[in-house]
């Protein structure tokens, strides 16, 4: 999810029986993402602190949802606890993400949907050719390649 979108979730986008969390993305799109026990129970967690009847993760005055610069605040303090420089944002996640599904052989498709991206273009700026990318598609072309020029060799074919 973006920053924005996360920080602005309502207590209602958590749909605990379809396992799903409702995101209203740019231009007002609305997408589910699938939840998993261990983030449903996080999401809980997280409720039980604050009680908030509106939002997941509401603003010290609980009326209003979390500013979207402290989310990148207490980000940027974790960031630099880890010991990442300043070219970790919280986008970065967001590329991680997608780079990490295509790596696992998630259809670039799917992982359009879940990003919320309406061009698949924009998807492909998201998945960089990591190293088990070019593994993969190593693997790949040898086993398409393989025995293909055995026996060609000249006047044999």
């Amino acid at each position: 999810m973006r920053i924005g979108e996360a920080v602005a979730l309502p207590v209602t986008a958590v749909d605990s029986k379809q396992m799903v969390l409702r995101v209203i993305g740019k231009r007002n799109k609305q997408r589910a993402l699938p939840l998993t026990e261990s983030i449903l129970d996080m999401l809980r967690a997280v409720w039980k602190l604050h009680r908030s009847r509106k939002w997941l993760f509401p603003s010290r005055r609980i009326v209003t949802h979390l500013p979207d610069a402290t989310a990148r605040a207490a980000f940027n303090q974790a960031r630099n606890e880890c010991g990442f420089d300043n070219q970790f944002r919280p986008h970065s996640l967001r590329h991680s993400f997608a780079t990490h599904l295509l790596e696992q052989g998630v259809d670039i498709r799917l992982i359009q949907i879940l990003l919320g991206h309406s061009s698949i273009r924009s998807t492909e700026i998201y998945t960089h050719l990591t190293e088990p990318l070019r593994e993969n598609l190593r693997q790949l072309l040898r086993q398409t390649t393989d025995g293909l020029f055995e026996g060609r060799g000249p006047g044999n074919g």
